[in-house]
């Protein structure tokens, strides 16, 4: 019989049993949350606003960055308010969500970077083909639409299963190689198998992504303008990085032999997949690419007279 139905909440893993720790702890996840939240909002309001940057990459590059925005959104609050109220619990409904949505952002972020590799190889290797408005959208609202379904079949398998193995969850938030250990031996193959695939269909398409690159720095290669190498270049690094980053990280927790422990290195690892990427990919972009970091400098300058106005003002 299926004791499925008797597990109303989740016990995650706490970050320490001494209370200033979890204090640190707190402290620590809240500066990498906002750093996060402000330089992915710095990216889109950049990209919003400048009708310059209203190009297919620079609309992928928004979207990535509301998918970064929700992706450190899931886990990281629940984490906090875990360790500032000396708690471990998740109601069963919210491991759910955080699986759901944890799944969801990650396949369509992928999916926005492989979308944007494309884009990069067709204005490079095939610039006579030109892309509307129109067909970005589409490529966008398709990478959001294929992660919430391949987000609601892995949901979908994962808590189908009978969980016997009680409800303690060795991570700081609910994932679903650590949901496999709680299952009954008989009812999580269909899943693992589900898993198998999904990360052979990741590393395709990480393979398809580097092909790509390959392609387009050859033809980069072949600009004669040195100027023009550098701007083709500061563009595609960024991207790539990004993918590089995203994609080993992210791959750690299913590639990683199954045990019955969960060592301090996996947790460090686990805090690195769940926090870098979100606040990596504006620094990346940000630093590398010229369009943005003028457009970010602009906003900053109209901020600054704004203020030195109104400053002025209420001096008067």
């Amino acid at each position: 019989m299926s004791n499925q139905t008797t597990v109303t909440e989740f016990l995650l893993l706490r970050s320490s049993d001494i209370k200033e720790l979890q204090i640190l702890h707190f402290v620590v996840f809240l500066i990498l949350y906002l750093s996060s939240l402000l330089e992915n909002l710095l990216i889109i309001t950049a990209i919003a606003l400048h009708h310059h940057l209203q190009t297919p990459m620079y609309f992928f590059l928004m979207n990535l960055s509301i998918l970064d925005l929700g992706s450190i959104s899931v886990t990281i609050p629940k984490s906090m308010a875990n360790s500032l109220m000396n708690t471990r619990s998740i109601p069963y409904f919210g491991c759910v969500t955080q699986v759901f949505f944890s799944f969801f952002f990650a396949s369509a972020d992928f999916a926005i970077l492989i979308i944007m590799a494309y884009d990069r190889y067709v204005a490079f290797c095939q610039p006579e083909t030109v892309m509307n408005r129109r067909a970005f959208v589409q490529m966008a609202a398709s990478a959001w639409i294929s992660g919430m379904i391949y987000s609601a079949l892995h949901t979908g398998n994962t808590f189908a299963i009978s969980f016997c193995g009680g409800n303690m969850v060795d991570q700081f938030f609910c994932e679903i190689p650590q949901l496999l250990k709680l299952a009954c031996s008989d009812s999580y193959h269909f899943e693992v198998g589900f898993l198998i695939f999904s990360v052979c269909l990741a590393s395709s398409c990480f393979v398809f992504i580097i092909v790509s690159y390959v392609l387009i720095f050859k033809a980069v290669l072949r600009i004669p303008s040195g100027q023009g190498r550098h701007k083709a270049f500061s563009t595609c690094l960024p991207h790539l990085s990004v993918v590089s980053l995203l994609f080993c990280i992210s791959a750690f927790p299913y590639l990683k032999p199954t045990s019955s422990s969960t060592s301090g290195l996996y947790l460090v690892v686990a805090v690195l997949y769940s926090v870098l990427p979100p606040m990596m990919n504006p620094i990346i972009y940000s630093r590398r690419n010229k369009e943005i970091k003028d457009a970010l400098s602009k906003w900053r300058g109209w901020r600054l007279f704004t203020k030195n106005k109104m400053s002025i003002f209420l001096l008067q």
